[in-house]
């Protein structure tokens, strides 16, 4: 005889929420989101000046060490990423060997998990050998990326420069020659916006490896496979493959409408948090519309603010950061497969933030189970069911 939970009362579990939503599980002094207002702060900073006024490596120290550098210290780190941008030959060997119809996450993921076994300090997680891998992953993801994106192409990959910002030489080992001024700007505040965000997906799952005591390695691994999801840093791909599917002969208006009437999702609009304009999207919305210009793709611009009005009108959201970034990649000639490993070139800062954050004041998160299956079912013998 068996007895079943499916008539139970959910009134009795008053915190249960199906993805976590309105849950809080951390405390964090890494970012702070009003999702009514739509701000954002960084440690307190607010990310539009960050984004006007920063660089990528501030921002980083600002993440692991919750105030901005001074001079000094800030020519420490950046001295100390430019030494560590050359990855191991062992994930260089890898990366020549890949399909090249791999997936870029997938590549990423793979060889980031592979640095652990060249990193003689992969075990240690004291606060400050964690800092130190940290500086090593952050200074290393961007020539995994440049490798595989010309590996596939059948160009030579490229050994950084180490001179300048890691967007500088991200740009360099991604398009074999040194950007201008501009295009490495415009790389460096796409860092930035996308460097953290809260208890996003893939931070939540880094902080849950963390709490394992599991090395910054694997947490970092594991958070690139989380981002790697369509729901999480996989939108602006696909915002870049529905732009492509358009025309200058489309109907935008018609071509939104009849995908909403379809129950089709456009990625790239609305958040879980905002509730209002994402911060980030507003900066990247000058952004793309400057560059569009800049390169004589106005029309991308003009079709991605089309597709703005139609989702306000119809269905009173706005866009996110994926929307905009999208078209911002778009113009500086990258691929959109390679869209998502960009962010989690960013993504990198927050996440071993959040892991020093954590084995600072560690607990093993473990939340319960809401059971709804049956119980106490007899066992029946193969030769009778």
């Amino acid at each position: 005889m068996s007895t079943s939970t499916q008539d139970i009362d959910l009134t009795k579990y008053p915190h249960l929420d199906k993805g976590l939503e309105g849950i809080v599980a951390f405390s964090s002094r890494k970012s702070y989101i009003d999702g009514t207002k739509g701000e954002l702060y960084y440690a307190g900073y607010d990310i539009d000046s960050l984004a006007r006024n920063s660089t990528f490596e501030e921002v980083c120290f600002l993440l692991w060490h919750e105030r901005l550098p001074n001079k000094a210290e800030l020519e420490d780190l950046n001295e100390k990423l430019r030494a560590e941008r050359d990855v191991p030959q062992g994930v260089i060997d890898y990366i020549q060997t890949t399909r090249n119809d791999s997936e870029p996450m997938a590549v990423l993921r793979t060889a980031t998990s592979m640095l652990a076994d060249e990193d003689p300090e992969s075990r240690d997680t004291s606060a400050e050998a964690t800092l130190r891998k940290s500086i090593r992953l952050t200074a290393k993801m961007p020539t995994i990326i440049a490798a595989f994106d010309r590996k596939r192409n059948g160009k030579k990959i490229l050994s950084p420069l180490k001179k300048k910002s890691i967007a500088y030489d991200f740009l360099y080992m991604l398009n074999g020659e040194e950007p201008g001024e501009n295009a490495e700007r415009t790389m460096d505040v796409l860092l930035i916006t996308h460097a953290e965000h809260g208890m996003n997906a893939s931070t939540f799952t880094c902080r849950s490896i963390c709490a394992t005591l599991s090395d910054l390695h694997s947490a970092v691994t594991g958070a690139i496979g989380s981002l790697k999801g369509p729901l999480h840093g996989g939108a602006n791909t696909a915002v870049m493959n529905m732009l492509k599917e358009l025309d200058k002969d489309t109907d935008i208006v018609a071509f939104i409408k009849g995908k909403l009437e379809r129950k089709e999702k456009i990625m790239g609009f609305g958040h879980r948090v905002y509730k209002t304009y994402d911060p980030r999207a507003k900066f990247l919305r000058t952004m793309s519309e400057d560059l569009a210009r800049e390169v004589n793709m106005e029309y991308l611009y003009e079709w991605s603010e089309a597709i703005v009005k139609v989702m306000k009108d119809e269905k009173n959201i706005d866009p996110n950061v994926d929307f905009f970034s999208a078209t911002v990649y778009y113009s500086m000639g990258i691929e959109p497969d390679l869209y998502t490993t960009i962010f989690a070139m960013a993504r990198i800062s927050g996440w071993t933030a959040h892991y020093l954050e954590q084995l600072d004041n560690n607990r093993l998160i473990r939340p319960r189970l809401l059971y709804l299956g049956e119980t106490k079912l007899d066992y029946t013998p193969i030769d009778q069911r």
